[in-house]
């Protein structure tokens, strides 16, 4: 049983059966619902897709870049094969362009030529996002401490999104926030995303903070809990629709495939010792078994 694909597939079938057709900065329409929510418990039951395939390796080390290394230099993710954060990487002469819809004034959407100018000092990064806010504010040294000395702090809390900092990003964080608490011996977190690509980003962005879960209560001496969810503005682009029926079709024709187990080294405890080289030698997924790839386009 995966718990996981039957959640993430009642999510898609309530997206193309109830959702809103609306027009984005990306040129390509979306069809949302407002807002979703999930609960899985991660002691339990390893939440990675089965109806189709996850690139384990990638999604992990995009989050261990992000809370580990703490960077927003691409290429620390390109050195290792990584190729997510390309289509956002800053020139070398210090600028990013992008065809977007944008506002006319009028209340209309027009698609225009963006050109952002950060400067060359930000040349290979995506500005001041995600690695960069967890580096300034030393986010993952403090949860862990905060973890171990002070278990039952209720302000346990990682937030991407500060306002200072947000005209300096390339793209503002979309998986903005997590809560973490401390209950029984388990460690819990409660994440929330802004926005929600629900065929490309959703799959990934639900396995890493489940590792990161995982990681954490290893490096902390506790067990791991359950993840809550909570998604505003959960979209599929109109051309993606085609890759979620095929999945959604696999899901009704097949169910789902038993859930896989995360292997952590029991020898490393520092959550920053653990490898994040390309070979990921320190986390594995193991028993994982699914139907196969489905190719989903980007929409920038």
């Amino acid at each position: 049983m995966s718990q996981w694909d039957k959640e993430y597939c009642a999510l898609c079938k309530r997206i193309l059966t109830e959702g809103t057709e609306v027009e984005n900065r990306t040129g390509i329409n979306t069809i949302k619902v407002p807002s979703h929510y999930i609960h899985l418990d991660v002691g339990e039951e390893f939440p990675v897709l089965t109806t189709k395939q996850l690139f384990f390796r990638q999604a992990i080390l995009e989050m261990l870049w992000i809370y580990q290394a703490q960077s927003n230099d691409v290429r620390w993710l390109k050195e290792r094969n990584v190729h997510i954060w390309d289509e956002w990487e800053i020139a070398e002469d210090g600028t990013w362009t992008a065809t977007q819809m944008l506002p006319d004034g009028k209340g209309n959407l027009q698609k225009q030529q963006v050109k952002k100018s950060f400067g060359p000092e930000w040349a290979h990064t995506i500005g001041t996002a995600y690695g960069y806010i967890v580096n300034k504010f030393q986010m993952t040294q403090n949860l862990i401490e905060k973890i171990k000395h002070n278990p039952t702090d209720r302000r346990m809390i990682m937030t991407l999104w500060q306002d200072d900092y947000i005209k300096t990003a390339v793209l503002p964080s979309c998986v903005w926030s997590s809560e973490w608490d401390v209950t029984d011996g388990k460690l819990n977190a409660f994440v929330h995303q802004r926005s929600c690509d629900v065929p490309l980003g959703l799959p990934f962005n639900v396995t890493q903070y489940a590792t990161l879960l995982c990681l954490l209560a290893h490096c902390t001496g506790l067990q791991p809990g359950t993840l809550d969810w909570s998604i505003k503005d959960a979209h599929i682009y109109v051309n993606q629709v085609e890759g979620i029926k095929e999945q959604l079709n696999r899901f009704a024709e097949k169910g789902d495939y038993p859930a896989p187990t995360l292997w952590i080294n029991p020898e490393v405890k520092d959550f920053f010792r653990i490898d994040s080289s390309s070979e990921l030698k320190d986390i594995k997924i193991e028993n994982y078994r699914h139907m196969g790839k489905i190719a989903f386009p980007i929409a920038q």
